[in-house]
């Protein structure tokens, strides 16, 4: 499924097609925690859906300090 999200951090938005349902989206939205929801996903496509925020971008976030 694609999902777009825009990045709390930067404001840019950006795809990723992760390997979820429309359902688990729901379980989510409906206040279940994500790693129940979505247990196949990795971390950082967690934290995608849930901020917009990619690896690449807490990678270059942390290069800057």
């Amino acid at each position: 499924m694609i999902i777009t999200k825009k990045s709390i951090l930067s404001g840019e938005v950006r795809s990723l097609d992760l390997n979820i349902t429309q359902g688990q989206i729901d379980l989510w939205e409906g206040g279940m925690v994500i790693q129940k929801a979505m247990p196949k996903l990795s971390v950082d496509e967690r934290e995608f859906i849930m901020t917009g925020i990619t690896s690449e971008e807490w990678d270059e976030k942390r290069d800057i300090k």
